[in-house]
C-alpha cells in the first residue's frame, strides 16, 4: 500500500504541472507576472535612429592583386671570353644607346692574327682571280683553279673565325637601357659568364600578377588597370594588359596576366612590389548601403534592418566597396532600410523610432549617382 500511495502522489503532481501550464496565463502570480513582463516591455522607449533604404545602382565590378615591376628588357652583362680589362666605356648609371661598346678586353694578340690572317686570305684571292682569267686560254688546269678555290675559302673561313674571337674581347650593350653597378675594374682578369654590369629598359614597366579563375572571364586584352607603389602610396599609376597567360596554375586556381605602365620619368624600379586594381566587368542592378551601416564582428558583417519599427540583426555579404558605400550580395532586399545611426545601442529586436522619417533619407557620405564606374 505504501508503494500505491507514493505512485498516487506523483501521479497527482503531473497532472497539476500540466494542468498550471495550460491554463498558466490565468492563474494568480503566474499570469501577472507575464502581463507585467509585456507590459514592460510595450512601455520601454525606442531607440531614435537613422535609417536609409537600400541603395540600387550600377557599378563596376573590380578586384585587387598584388604583383611585382619588371623592366621592359633586362639583361645581365657578362664576359665571352678570358681576357684581361683593357677598357671601360660606361659610367654607373649611364643611359646607353644599341651597340654601343661597354667593355674592351685586351686583344693585342688576336688583332694581330686577323692583319696575317687578313693578308693570307687577300694572297689567296689574288692567285684564284689570276688563275681564273687564265683557265680561258687553258694555260692553268680546271683541277689547279678549283684547289686554288678551295684554298681561298679556307682563308676566309679562318679570317672570320679570328674575327668572331676578336669580337668576344669586345662587349657592347645589346638594347637602349640603363646601366647598373659596374662589378669590375680595369686589370681585371675575367672570364666567361662573369658578371659586368646590368642593363635594364625601363621607359616601360611590366607588372605581372595573378587573378582568380573565376573572374577570368572580365579581363581581355587592353584592359585598364591602376596601380599603387608601395614606396609611392600617394601616387597612382595606369596602365594596360597585354598579356594573359594561357595556362591556370591547377594549385592557387590562378592565371596570371601582365601589364605595361608607362614610365618616362623613371620612377618605378625593377622589383618593386605593387598593388594592382582591376576592372572585370559591370554589375547592372547592385544592392548598396552606406559604410556606416555596417557592424564588423568575427570577422563577419551585420546590419539592422528596420522592419515594423523594429530592429532586427542581419548577417551579410560584402562584394564591391565604392566611397562610403558597401555592396551587399547577400542578406538585404531591395526595398529593406537599414540603421546609419545608433548601432552600438541597438539590440536584435530593439524597438526604434527613425528620426529621419520625415524628412526622408539622409545625406550620406560618398552617396553615389544611379551609375559608378569606379
Amino acid at each position: 500500500m505504501k508503494v500505491w500511495g507514493q505512485v498516487l502522489v506523483v501521479g497527482v503532481i503531473a497532472v497539476g504541472g500540466v494542468f498550471a501550464y495550460i491554463y498558466r496565463d490565468s492563474l494568480p502570480f503566474i499570469g501577472t507576472k507575464t502581463d507585467v513582463v509585456k507590459s514592460v516591455a510595450r512601455n520601454v522607449p525606442a531607440l531614435p535612429i537613422e535609417a536609409v533604404p537600400v541603395k540600387r545602382m550600377e557599378i563596376t565590378r573590380t578586384i585587387e592583386a598584388v604583383g611585382t615591376a619588371q623592366a621592359n628588357e633586362a639583361v645581365t652583362i657578362t664576359a665571352k671570353a678570358t681576357g684581361i680589362v683593357e677598357r671601360l666605356n660606361f659610367l654607373e648609371g649611364q643611359v646607353v644607346k644599341t651597340g654601343v661598346i661597354l667593355v674592351e678586353l685586351e686583344a693585342a694578340e688576336s688583332t694581330a692574327n686577323i692583319g696575317a690572317l687578313r693578308a693570307a686570305r687577300d694572297a689567296a684571292r689574288m692567285s684564284y682571280d689570276r688563275a681564273k682569267q687564265l683557265i680561258e686560254s687553258k694555260a692553268v688546269a680546271q683541277a689547279r683553279l678549283d684547289e686554288l678555290s678551295k684554298a681561298y675559302e679556307g682563308a676566309e673561313a679562318r679570317l672570320r673565325a679570328e674575327q668572331a674571337k676578336f669580337s668576344d674581347s669586345v662587349i657592347r650593350a645589346p638594347f637602349t637601357g640603363k646601366l647598373g653597378l659596374r662589378k669590375v675594374s680595369l686589370g681585371a682578369l675575367v672570364r666567361p659568364g662573369d658578371v659586368i654590369t646590368t642593363l635594364d629598359d625601363t621607359t616601360v614597366i611590366k607588372l605581372e600578377f595573378e587573378i582568380p579563375e573565376t573572374v577570368l572571364g572580365g579581363v581581355t586584352i587592353g584592359n585598364m588597370v591602376n596601380a599603387r607603389a608601395t614606396s609611392m602610396p600617394d601616387r597612382k599609376f595606369n596602365g594596360v594588359v597585354t598579356t594573359i597567360d594561357s595556362r591556370i596554375d591547377p594549385t592557387s586556381r590562378a592565371v596570371r596576366v601582365r601589364a605595361q605602365i608607362p614610365n618616362g620619368d623613371d620612377a618605378l624600379k625593377p622589383g618593386m612590389f605593387m598593388t594592382v586594381s582591376l576592372s572585370v566587368g559591370k554589375v547592372p542592378d547592385a544592392l548598396m548601403v552606406p559604410e556606416e551601416a555596417l557592424l564588423a564582428q568575427g570577422g563577419e558583417q551585420f546590419v539592422f534592418v528596420i522592419r515594423d519599427e523594429k530592429a532586427t540583426r542581419t548577417r551579410v555579404t560584402i562584394g564591391q566597396r565604392l566611397p562610403g558605400l558597401a555592396q551587399v550580395v547577400n542578406g538585404l532586399r531591395a526595398d529593406d532600410q537599414v540603421a546609419v545611426t545608433g548601432l552600438q545601442q541597438l539590440r536584435d529586436g530593439s524597438r526604434v523610432r527613425q528620426t529621419n522619417a520625415q524628412s526622408g533619407s539622409p545625406p550620406v557620405s560618398g552617396a553615389p549617382l544611379q551609375k559608378s564606374a569606379s
